[in-house]
C-alpha cells in the first residue's frame, strides 16, 4: 500500500477517500436545493419602505426568495423557519432577542451581529479600525480627519479644539449615529453655540463631491453625490457662526451626471476600494454597511473616510435589487455546502 492510505494495493481508493471525494464531488455537480429562500426582516416601516421595493419583491420572487415581516410581540424562534434574519432596529431588548436567537438558531444567517453594528452607532468609536488601517501603498492613502470627541460644557469646547490642534473649520455631527445632521462652525465663538454630546471633525477640502461606498458582501458598488463646497480662507473671515445641514449628502443631489472636473470626480482607485472594504468587512464583522469618503481637493490618491453607516439606504444604489438577492442566494449556497461538511460557511 502506498504510504498515505488514499490508494490501495490495486489502485483502487480507500473507503474514507472515495467517500470525501464523492461527496466533493456532489456538492460541486448538485444544484441548490428547489426551496424558496426565507429572509425574516425587522425594519421600521420607514426603512422597509425603501429597501423593499416593488423591483426588490419582484426579482426576489423570480429567484425564490421570500421576504417575511417578523412580529416583535412574538419570539422569534416560533416564527420562520428564516434562513436569513435581516434587521435594523435598536433597542437593548431587541438586541438580547436576537442574540438568544443566534445561539439557539446557529443555522440561521443573521445580518448581522448586533454587537457588530454597535461600533458603527458611536461616532467616537466608528472610525477607529480605519485609523488603524495601513493603506498606504495600497494605490492611494486612506486616512480619518483629526477628530475630537466633546462632553463638556460648550463654554470650554474653543479651549479643547485649541489643546487637540484642531483646525477650523470644524464639522460637528452628533455622537450617536442616528441622525445625518451635521453643522459646520467657522470660528472659536461658534465652538459655543453647539450641543454636546457630538464629534467634532477637521473640514477638508473635497471640491464638493463625496463618495458613498455601498458594501453588500463582497460586492463593492461607488456613487458620486455632491456634497459641501471647499472652504478658502475669505469664506473663514467672511463667515462667523454656525451653519447647520440635514445632511452632508443625498440622493437628490446625485453628482453622477454632473459636469465636473475630471480630477473630482474620479472614482477612488477599484484595487485601494477592494482592499479597504475586505479590511474593514473582517475587523467590523459586518456585510452590510457603507463608508463615505472624499479625495483631498488638489490630489489624485489622498482619501479620507469621512462616516460610515450599517444597512444604509441600498435602495438609492443604482441596480441594487440585482446585488442584494445574488448575496442572499450565495449565502444560501454557503450553507447548503456547510451542511454538507463541503465548508464551514459563515452566519
Amino acid at each position: 500500500m502506498v504510504s498515505g492510505g488514499c490508494v490501495g494495493a490495486e489502485g483502487t481508493a480507500e473507503p474514507e477517500a472515495a467517500v470525501a471525494v464523492a461527496a466533493e464531488e456532489a456538492v460541486a455537480s448538485a444544484p441548490a436545493p428547489a426551496r424558496e429562500l426565507v429572509v425574516g426582516y425587522a425594519l421600521t416601516s420607514k426603512k422597509a419602505k425603501s429597501f423593499l421595493q416593488p423591483k426588490l419583491r419582484g426579482l426576489a420572487r423570480k429567484k425564490g426568495i421570500q421576504f417575511v415581516a417578523i412580529d416583535q410581540k412574538i419570539p422569534l424562534s416560533d416564527q420562520g423557519p428564516f434562513d436569513v434574519v435581516l434587521h435594523k432596529l435598536t433597542g437593548k431588548e431587541w438586541q438580547r432577542r436576537l442574540e438568544e436567537y443566534r445561539e439557539t438558531h446557529p443555522e440561521v444567517t443573521v445580518l448581522d451581529p448586533p454587537g457588530a453594528i454597535e461600533h458603527l452607532l458611536n461616532r467616537q468609536s466608528m472610525l477607529q479600525e480605519v485609523s488603524k488601517l495601513d493603506l498606504t501603498d495600497c494605490h492611494g492613502k486612506v486616512g480619518v480627519p483629526k477628530q475630537l470627541f466633546v462632553n463638556t460644557d460648550p463654554s470650554s469646547i474653543p479651549a479643547a479644539v485649541t489643546r487637540a490642534g484642531l483646525s477650523l473649520p470644524l464639522v460637528a455631527k452628533p455622537l450617536v449615529a442616528k441622525s445625518h445632521e451635521l453643522s459646520l462652525a467657522y470660528d472659536q465663538n461658534s465652538l459655543t453655540k453647539l450641543e454636546p454630546p457630538l464629534v467634532l471633525q477637521e473640514f477638508v477640502n473635497h471640491g464638493g463631491v463625496l463618495f458613498k461606498v455601498y458594501i453588500v458582501g463582497d460586492a463593492i458598488r461607488v456613487v458620486r453625490r455632491f456634497s459641501l463646497p471647499n472652504v478658502d480662507a475669505g469664506d473663514l473671515s467672511n463667515n462667523a457662526g454656525v451653519f447647520r445641514f440635514p445632511r452632508v449628502s443625498c440622493a437628490a443631489a446625485t453628482a453622477e451626471d454632473a459636469d465636473l472636473d475630471p480630477c473630482v470626480a474620479e472614482l477612488p482607485p477599484r484595487p485601494l476600494l477592494e482592499i479597504l472594504a475586505r479590511e474593514l468587512r473582517r475587523r467590523l464583522g459586518l456585510r452590510l454597511f457603507n463608508i463615505d469618503m472624499i479625495r483631498e481637493h488638489g490630489t489624485r490618491d489622498r482619501f479620507y473616510v469621512i462616516d460610515m453607516n450599517y444597512f444604509p439606504g441600498y435602495g438609492k444604489m443604482p441596480g441594487y435589487e440585482h446585488v442584494f438577492t445574488d448575496f442572499l442566494l450565495s449565502l444560501d449556497q454557503k450553507e447548503y455546502k456547510r451542511r454538507l461538511g463541503y465548508t464551514s460557511g459563515e452566519g
